[in-house]
């Protein structure tokens, strides 16, 4: 597809890019806080690691996503992720560079062998990639949630963890409820 580009690990040295993105793909008063997470999250060392990715065109970050771990209380043993954020530069929008983005972070962490992958965002677009709010709705969100019908997850690699109930912990750079 024309534009699409490449995506590759992101770098300490794409944050000026990546911050660009957030700053022109979202409104404002969204794009500053969401743009510091985007940027935070690339300094975030965490075990097992957070995954961000970007997406090039013409020499240029047209797109991020990064996918951190989160701690499921009482089920350490399983291993979940949640997607944010993402965004794409508004100049590239349309061109399937932010599905391309979910694309590869869900196949690396199914690689990986996680158990559940969270997102919190419109249902229309995250559904193409699996996201549902029944997978979800076992799992509380880290804080109260303004949009509630935004909490949705996806299952990997055939997980069966119907019968779990957990409170979800996040990444430092995530534990702040203005993004929720």
């Amino acid at each position: 597809m024309i534009g699409m580009g490449i995506n590759r690990a992101a770098t300490i040295q794409d944050r000026d890019g990546i911050r660009g993105v957030y700053l022109r793909a979202f409104p404002e008063g969204e794009s500053e806080i969401v743009s510091k997470l985007a940027v935070d999250l690339l300094f975030e060392e965490t075990t097992p690691k957070t995954i961000s990715l970007v997406a090039e065109a013409e020499g240029t970050v047209a797109g991020h996503a990064a996918f951190s771990p989160v701690i499921m209380e009482p089920h350490a043993n399983h291993q979940g992720y949640i997607l944010a954020p993402l965004a794409v530069d508004p100049d590239y929008q349309k061109k399937g560079i932010g599905s391309h983005l979910v694309d590869d972070g869900i196949q690396q962490l199914s690689a990986m062998g996680v158990n559940i992958v969270f997102v919190y965002g419109d249902p229309k677009y995250y559904s193409r990639f699996g996201f549902g709010a029944e997978a979800a709705h076992r799992y509380t969100a880290p804080y109260k949630l303004q949009y509630p019908f935004g909490w949705q997850a996806a299952e990997l690699n055939e997980c069966r963890m119907e019968k779990l109930c957990a409170l979800i912990t996040c990444v430092t750079p995530l534990c702040d409820p203005k993004l929720w």
